[in-house]
């Protein structure tokens, strides 16, 4: 079965939902300010592509582990070789860590498992380039009556965790950012040990 485009009928339907304590999101960024950063270039999965710009919906993107942070972002283009990545020092030294403090839980609409089935999506909802599909998901769930805050879906690079995109409207929930430069983190060297990744140094 390959992925249909929401079903016209979807706000009628029930979205399941989970709620997801803000402190349980992992962003890993290039940047150690601005965050969460809402981004409305539509040229990522769950983005909004409508037109004009100006009206579109923002998007924060997080996993709910350190490893799926890094993984879909570290390594979001990098490729295997004999089982492990080799990978430039500075794409792990130039980024940073963002945790959440004082924010309040989200709701999130499930897109995963039978969550998804029920709706009429099935699991490429999460590697389907290009994302225009995905898109349309995205768009239909954001203007559900529910309101929902987000998307909970499959990581595309660890496909048996689960990852979260955050609508803009829901930035009030998030509360402050903290960071942490990514080689200083807790974690980190067990979260690229499990990854397999070596390193690159100048």
């Amino acid at each position: 079965m390959s992925l249909k485009p929401p079903p016209r009928a979807l706000n009628s339907l029930s979205l399941a939902t989970r709620t997801v304590p803000a402190s349980a999101l992992y962003r890993v960024s290039r940047f150690a300010s601005g965050e969460p950063f809402f981004g409305r270039t539509a040229s990522n999965r769950f983005d909004d592509r409508s037109l004009p710009r100006s009206g579109r919906f923002g998007t924060c993107y997080f996993g709910l582990d350190l490893q799926t942070a890094i993984a879909e972002t570290v390594l979001h283009d990098a490729v295997a070789v004999r089982g492990k990545f080799s990978v430039p020092w500075d794409e792990l030294a130039s980024r940073q860590l963002v945790r959440l403090k004082g924010g309040t839980p989200l709701v999130l609409a499930d897109l995963t498992g039978v969550a998804l089935k029920t709706l009429g999506g099935e699991g490429s909802l999460s590697t389907i380039t290009p994302y225009r599909l995905a898109q349309s998901w995205a768009m239909a769930v954001q203007h559900h009556p529910q309101q929902v805050d987000g998307i909970l879906y499959m990581s595309r690079h660890l496909n048996d965790r689960q990852a979260v995109v955050v609508f803009n409207r829901a930035s009030a929930k998030l509360g402050a950012a903290a960071y942490t430069p990514l080689p200083r983190a807790r974690g980190v060297m067990e979260a690229v040990a499990g990854l397999r990744i070596s390193f690159d140094y100048p």
